[in-house]
């Protein structure tokens, strides 16, 4: 799990972690949580739910795409 996690938050050299992924994360976490509590509470909007979760993922693919010419590279093996 700590392997995945860290291929996950890491840039291109699975060794320098990322801000831009840690948020992307983050913030989806958040978007699933609000929703979670919206459910219990008896009222979701699965319109809004939808438009937040599609937001956030383009969002963070755009912003580690622009990125990904500026980060470190690995070891070439």
């Amino acid at each position: 799990m700590d392997n995945f996690l860290r291929q996950l938050l890491t840039g291109k050299d699975n060794e320098t972690y990322d801000i831009g992924r840690f948020t992307w994360l983050v913030g989806t976490f958040a978007v699933i949580i609000l929703a979670f509590y919206q459910v219990i509470n008896g009222h979701v909007n699965i319109r809004e739910l939808a438009e937040s979760l599609g937001i956030i993922s383009a969002a963070g693919g755009a912003s580690v795409a622009m990125k990904y010419k500026s980060e470190p590279e690995g070891e070439s093996k």
